[in-house]
Parts: structure tokens; C-alpha cells; sequence
């Protein structure tokens, strides 16, 4: 395989824009049964703590419509809203955590030899939301070699 080939590639684009207060409506008028259907219970924790919730909430909507362009599918072919989770790294940076149809998806995407890389940019200036999700495709880090236990080796 040649140094080109290995070279990181963009494998999905897409981004969305939300009014927060359609959020804001959709959760006064549906309530759990939104809310439950859409986001884990860690998104829902994380958004709860927020002074203003639906900012949050919708931010995350957005960002996973997002990611569900960016995989090419929407919500179709076995990819639903709560396959794709905002999760953040440890400096806060978001993030998106898949699994279900939508880690099928990624991994139908990403080239052998290769590891995908989910970038997420989210932000709000209300009343709207907006995010952004590129996936790119990075070489894949080498799995280190176990070393034998002294009593196992030839």
C-alpha cells in the first residue's frame, strides 16, 4: 500500500441548522416520549444540567442530523436518532460515539486499514443551533505486539 493511500480522506460532510424554540415546543408538547426517542440518557443528563436546556438539547439534534448526512444514510437504513451520541473527549470537545446501524454504516465507509475520525463542531447564537460533523478517514494506529509470557516462548 502506498504513502498516498494511507493519507487521511474526508468520508462524510454534513451539517444542519435548528430554531431552538422548534426544540423548545417539541419537548413542551411531547415531553419524555421526544426526548427518550431522540437522546441517550447521558445526553439527557448532560443537557439537563444546562441553564438553558433546549439550547442543548438542540445543539445535539443538530449535530446528529448532521452525522447522519455526513454517513450518507439520514435516518434510514437502520440508522436511528439514538445511534448517534454527542459525547465529550476529556478537553470538552465534542464528539459523536456510534453504534446500532449507524456504526455498521461508519465501518462500511471506512477503508480497510484505516480508522474513521468523527470532527464536531457545534454552536448556537439563539434563537438558532448549528453543527457540523466531517468524518475522515486516518490510518489505522498498529495493534502492539503482545510479548509472550517467559514460559510460552520457543
Amino acid at each position: 500500500m502506498g504513502a498516498s493511500s494511507r493519507a487521511p480522506m474526508i468520508l462524510g460532510l454534513g451539517s444542519d441548522l435548528i430554531d431552538i424554540r422548534r426544540i423548545e415546543k417539541t419537548i413542551a408538547r411531547f415531553g419524555d416520549r421526544f426526548l427518550d426517542r431522540v437522546f441517550t440518557p447521558a445526553e439527557r443528563q448532560r443537557c439537563d444540567r444546562r441553564a438553558n436546556a433546549a439550547a442543548s438539547y438542540a445543539r445535539r439534534f443538530a449535530a446528529k442530523e448532521a452525522c447522519a448526512k455526513a454517513l450518507g444514510t439520514g435516518f434510514r437504513r437502520g440508522v436511528f436518532w439514538r445511534d448517534l451520541a454527542v459525547v465529550n473527549l476529556p478537553s470538552g470537545q465534542p464528539s459523536m460515539r456510534l453504534s446500532g446501524g449507524a456504526l455498521r454504516r461508519l465501518e462500511e465507509l471506512t477503508p480497510a486499514g484505516m480508522a474513521a475520525r468523527l470532527d464536531v463542531s457545534l454552536t448556537d447564537e439563539p434563537p438558532m443551533a448549528q453543527a457540523v460533523v466531517i468524518i475522515t478517514a486516518v490510518p489505522a494506529a498498529p495493534r502492539p505486539q503482545r510479548e509472550l509470557r517467559p514460559e510460552l516462548r520457543p
